[in-house]
């Protein structure tokens, strides 16, 4: 395959067809069939801190690239405007290493998202008091 076409839904199909990105933006995410053509279904989710999508002229991309490690497959490509750009195999190794780093990038990115300062340190008090009472 070397396209893929945009299906906006609300809900992901039971059956994907290949060729076309389903894409939920009320539930932040994305899903395919994997596109070397093995049939293994490709669930992405979309956020800040995981993959982004954009459309341009009807056409689909998502970023980063599309690593199925754990697929038999192990494809790996990036889908781009509607065309899907095969990128190189990786060694075990390099998948490791991008996994610590997209950890990384999650971790920093939630950091970021906590308030600082003692306007912080009251919100988070709060919180923790609020969810205590509500436990019980």
């Amino acid at each position: 395959m070397n396209t893929i076409k945009l299906e906006r839904v609300q809900y992901m199909p039971k059956e994907l067809a290949p060729g076309i990105l389903y894409v939920s933006e009320k539930y932040a995410v994305a899903g395919h069939l994997c596109a070397c053509g093995c049939g293994n279904k490709v669930i992405t989710p979309l956020g800040p801190a995981e993959w982004s999508f954009t459309e341009r002229g009807g056409m689909p991309s998502l970023w980063p690239s599309i690593g199925n490690w754990q697929l038999p497959c192990r494809s790996h490509y990036i889908i781009n405007q509607g065309r899907i750009d095969w990128a190189g195999a990786w060694t075990d190794a390099q998948v490791l290493s991008d996994r610590r780093a997209e950890q990384r990038r999650r971790e920093a990115y939630y950091a970021s998202t906590q308030p600082t300062g003692i306007l912080g340190q009251a919100w988070q008090w709060l919180m923790r008091t609020l969810r205590r009472l509500f436990r019980r």
